[in-house]
C-alpha cells in the first residue's frame, strides 16, 4: 500500500481543482533514469484503472500504480513539502537503498 500524508491529499486536491475535472487521480510510477537508477513519477489523470493497476483512496484521493511500479513504491509514504524556495512532493520510501540528493531517483 501507498500512503498519502494529510498534506500530500491536500496538495493533490488543490492541483485537481485547478484542472476543473471531476474525475482525476493521481498516478504514481517509477520509470527508469535520474541519477540513482529509478525515477518517482507523479502525474493527474482520468481516475480510470488500466490492467494490472493497484488503486488506493484516501482523504478523497485516487492513487493509481502499475504493477511494476508498485514493487518499488509498496509501503512508500507521500508527503508534500512547502518551502521558501518552493514546494514538492517527498517521497518516504522504504525499499530505497539509496537516493540522490534531490530526492527524486533511487536505488532499490
Amino acid at each position: 500500500m501507498i500512503t498519502l500524508t494529510p498534506a500530500a491529499a491536500q496538495e493533490v486536491k488543490r492541483l485537481m481543482e485547478k484542472e476543473h475535472k471531476p474525475n482525476l487521480g493521481l498516478r504514481l510510477g517509477v520509470k527508469g533514469g535520474g541519477c540513482s537508477g529509478l525515477s518517482y513519477v507523479v502525474a493527474l489523470e482520468e481516475a480510470v484503472p488500466k490492467q494490472f493497476d493497484s488503486v488506493f483512496e484516501q482523504e478523497g484521493v485516487k492513487v493509481l500504480v502499475d504493477a511494476k511500479s508498485h514493487l518499488y513504491l509498496d509501503g512508500t509514504t507521500v508527503d508534500y513539502k512547502n518551502g521558501l524556495v518552493g514546494g514538492g512532493f517527498e517521497f518516504l520510501n522504504p525499499n530505497a537503498k539509496k537516493s540522490c540528493g534531490c530526492g527524486s531517483s533511487f536505488t532499490a
